[in-house]
């Protein structure tokens, strides 16, 4: 039977991305404090506790799912900012752009009876243009709750990343991702993985999803509407900044203020609306430079 590998959460970083490179998952045990786990359940609970279960065999019938987690729990900023999360996905990811962003935000809960979902890999979701040789996103599944094989942990399929595209696995190449509260799931975006089968009669597994991606792919969940101006102007610049409100190199992601009449806000980094950056063209690529980039 495949296994995940579980390392401590003081691990270095250069152990947990060995695994990752070969694996394409490893599970810390046991980073978050009680404190903060008590905060996150108690700022998400009302939402899954009344939101309806999802209606389709993909997203699944007896299971539920809270996005927009920024705006609804302070704890979730917590985690999306986690240094440690984010210097991983920073050293994952460096070689395929210059930057990272926050992709999707998400609380899951697997409710009894759900069933197994099917195995996917989440760079699917750019419609297989990307090429394999691309990795797309640094991904982190958050336990809030125990992730045991009956209540419905996450099946992946350790070392798939280096398969052929449409192989399968055999039943006894999944794993599953067994942890205790508190700990947390890193993969990659070409593992095979997928929801676990809750057999249990009253348990439900609840885990927050925050998928880190390149910062010139379009993200999955649109963060801009989620975590519109208004809300995240009361976001800490690095948290608005991870979500896309700054530019991903020298231009991408700038915005005009379709109410300047001046031009003083034309073309201009997102984070401008908040009052904090002027924009320094002094810093641009040379013309060549330019050029031999995009060649």
């Amino acid at each position: 039977m495949a296994e995940i590998v579980h390392l401590k959460a003081d691990a270095t970083e250069e152990d947990i991305l060995s695994v990752i490179d070969r694996d394409a998952a490893v599970i810390l045990d046991d980073v978050l404090n009680a404190d903060l786990l008590n905060q996150i359940k108690d700022e998400l609970d009302p939402y899954l506790n009344s939101y309806i279960k999802g209606k389709t065999e993909f997203t699944g019938f007896e299971t539920k799912r809270v996005g927009g987690l920024l705006a609804r729990s302070l704890g979730c900023q917590d985690l999306a900012l986690h240094p440690l999360i984010n210097s991983l996905a920073c050293n994952f990811l460096k070689p395929y752009g210059d930057g990272y962003q926050l992709h999707f935000t998400s609380a899951v809960s697997i409710g009894p009876g759900e069933t197994k979902q099917i195995l996917h890999r989440d760079r699917g979701i750019w419609g297989g243009y990307i090429p394999r040789k691309i990795e797309t996103h640094f991904s982190t599944i958050w336990a809030l709750t125990d992730f045991t094989k009956k209540n419905g942990a996450t099946q992946v399929v350790p070392g798939s990343h280096k398969w052929e595209k449409d192989r399968m696995p055999n039943e006894n190449e999944i794993a599953y991702a067994e942890m205790s509260i508190g700990s947390v799931l890193l993969y990659t975006g070409t593992v095979l993985h997928g929801g676990g089968k809750n057999s249990t009669d009253n348990e439900i597994r609840t885990g927050v999803f925050m998928h880190y991606a390149l910062n010139w792919l379009r993200q999955e969940e649109n963060q801009y509407l989620s975590h519109p101006p208004e809300i995240a102007k009361n976001f800490s610049s690095e948290l608005r900044s991870l979500i896309g409100y700054s530019k991903g190199g020298y231009v991408l992601g700038f915005f005009t203020d379709p109410n300047d009449k001046m031009g003083t806000m034309d073309s201009v980094s997102p984070e401008r609306i908040f009052g904090e950056e002027r924009d320094d063209f002094s810093s641009l690529p040379s013309q060549s430079t330019l050029v031999k980039d995009t060649s």
